[in-house]
């Protein structure tokens, strides 16, 4: 199992890398969107945020305090809609990297062993659950909503790259299927965009 220390080096830098995605972006870049019912870059970092502030050093303390005894809180999915209203994304995006630094900090005081990290928890969806899981969890979310920010931006180049759309899954819908070129490519062309088809697949089955 990963420790605390295999973390870390994820959690620290993705306020950074955030950070020097979006800032100074053309605004419509951080309302953008995959499509209806879809979060934007701005709604990622104000979900970011209630993360911070709710869920994981909330739950690891909860973990401590009451082990699988009592499930924890359930998660609000929507509360950072009417959080972040008003903010702008420089906004958000200077308090998610305060937030993460202090979450960090704190963290760090705990002092978690590999026996912590084996204590269990309650889930109110998934049932038990351990500390370990909980922390790997954070650091996959945080690379899972990196993913989400950059299709929202790849997105808005979907029908400006013209032929180029085929080798580029992050302007494509998920579960769209490949672009068949045209007769006139070659079979090693051909064999390369299967092959980045199959790879989106496999994406959209492990999520």
């Amino acid at each position: 199992m990963a420790g605390v220390d295999d973390l870390l080096p994820i959690l620290e830098r993705t306020p950074a890398v955030l950070d020097s995605l979006l800032r100074g972006l053309p605004a419509h870049f951080g309302d953008a969107t995959e499509g209806a019912g879809t979060w934007s870059p701005f709604d990622v970092m104000g979900h970011l945020i209630h993360g911070e502030r709710t869920d994981w050093i909330p739950r690891v303390e909860h973990i401590l305090r009451h082990g699988d005894a009592v499930p924890f809180p359930p998660f609000d999915m929507a509360a950072h809609v009417d959080a972040s209203q008003g903010r702008s994304l420089d906004d958000v995006l200077d308090d998610f990297r305060k937030l993460r630094a202090a979450n960090l900090a704190h963290l760090a005081e705990l002092h978690l062993t590999p026996v912590d990290l084996e204590r269990p928890g309650r889930h109110p969806e998934f049932g038990p659950v351990t500390l370990g899981q909980h922390l790997a969890t954070w650091a996959a979310h945080d690379l899972d909503h990196l993913l989400q920010v950059t299709r929202c931006l790849g997105r808005q180049f979907e029908d400006v790259v013209g032929p180029w759309r085929a080798y580029l899954r992050v302007v494509r819908p998920l579960d769209s299927g490949v672009i068949r070129p045209r007769s006139g490519i070659d079979a090693r062309e051909d064999a390369k965009i299967r092959g980045l088809c199959e790879d989106g697949a496999d994406e959209v089955a492990s999520g």
